[in-house]
């Protein structure tokens, strides 16, 4: 059986420069971090969560609630989570709220009956006075874009400059005439309320300032969240008198859909329009056409989830954090000509 020596002297560091990376328990330096985590995964170690159990008076469980799995997003997201907490030598337990308040005070319910050590959540449905009262029942790391004001620790993405990137890579590529898929209007938009969250309403925004910026015509068109309303979207923009040029949609999900439905309706995708997703799910890479789209930092996510996690489950009086990760924009067929090969632009990432 390997043991955690074993990874040490592999890697070329002290045993407890190991623990630490895997635990949490003290900083080490992302590379460290990094070559620990390679060796863990070359050599086949495993950490003894039954007897770290015993000695630490934890159960070596945490809980991963997302609205849906049955989403491109969610359900990635939910897989590299369980992916970290197991090389953190931790087990997960995943569980789905349907983007409800009752699912989510579930979750939480959930979480103090077994005894998880901690909870991951993507919370929708809970106010900020609700999340922080469950706290204090239940470590927890909030994931999305509930403004929490630094009252529990929160991993959010940047939803705004993302979706500024991608409509001015339109704006880039001659496009005039925009539409946003996946929001019901451009007017007030802070004051809408989806069952999905504020992310949607700050891709919106971020959508809006770029393009007004860039002096485009806009309009929107929403159906739900699903391939199939990106379908229904494709079919309401077709049908207007002022077809888009150019299309950003707030997931990739109903960019999937929009191509799908444009191309029933004889347009194609880049050739008559572009279209540009948010969130670079794995599918996007092998969409035909493949799909231009925001890559929010995802394993920068899911690491900065289980650091927190890990933190705060050792240090329950530890000062919340908020952290927003970086972006890249990749460019792929869908805004490109075939001849010119993807290109990723980096984003900047927002200060801590």
């Amino acid at each position: 059986m390997v043991t955690m020596r074993d990874v040490a002297a592999e890697a070329g560091v002290s045993a407890m420069t190991v623990s630490n990376a895997l635990t949490g328990r003290r900083p080490v330096s992302e590379p460290t971090r990094r070559l620990v985590m390679e060796t863990v995964e070359r050599l086949g170690y495993q950490v003894n969560v039954a007897a770290r159990s015993l000695r630490q008076g934890r159960t070596g469980v945490v809980g991963v609630a997302v609205p849906t799995l049955d989403s491109h997003y969610y359900s990635q997201l939910s897989h590299r989570l369980v992916v970290a907490f197991s090389q953190a030598g931790l087990a997960t337990v995943v569980e789905e709220t349907h983007a409800s308040r009752e699912g989510e005070l579930a979750a939480f319910r959930d979480s103090r009956l077994n005894a998880y050590d901690g909870l991951v959540i993507a919370a929708l449905g809970l106010s900020e006075r609700e999340i922080n009262a469950l706290s204090r029942e239940v470590p927890v790391v909030v994931l999305g874009e509930q403004e929490l004001h630094q009252t529990v620790d929160h991993v959010s993405m940047p939803n705004v400059a993302g979706a500024e990137a991608a409509t001015r890579l339109l704006l880039d590529r001659g496009c005039r005439r925009l539409a946003l898929v996946g929001f019901p209007t451009l007017e007030d938009v802070e004051k809408v309320r989806l069952p999905e969250g504020a992310a949607f309403s700050l891709r919106t925004e971020g959508f809006l300032r770029a393009a007004r910026a860039g002096g485009a015509d806009v309009t929107s068109s929403h159906h739900g969240v699903t391939q199939a309303a990106g379908v229904l979207c494709a079919q309401d923009l077709l049908g207007r008198p002022e077809r888009p040029d150019g299309i950003f949609c707030v997931t990739d999900t109903l960019a999937f859909g929009v191509v799908r439905g444009l191309a029933d309706g004889g347009v194609r995708v880049p050739d008559d329009v572009l279209v540009v997703g948010f969130d670079d799910v794995e599918d996007a890479r092998f969409h035909v056409p493949s799909l231009s789209s925001v890559a929010p930092d995802h394993d920068g996510l899911v690491a900065e989830s289980v650091r927190l996690l890990q933190r705060r489950i050792q240090d329950p009086a530890a000062t919340p954090t908020d952290v927003t990760v970086s972006f890249e924009l990749v460019e792929r067929e869908s805004t490109t000509p075939p001849a010119r090969p993807a290109r990723r632009t980096r984003g900047a990432r927002p200060a801590r």
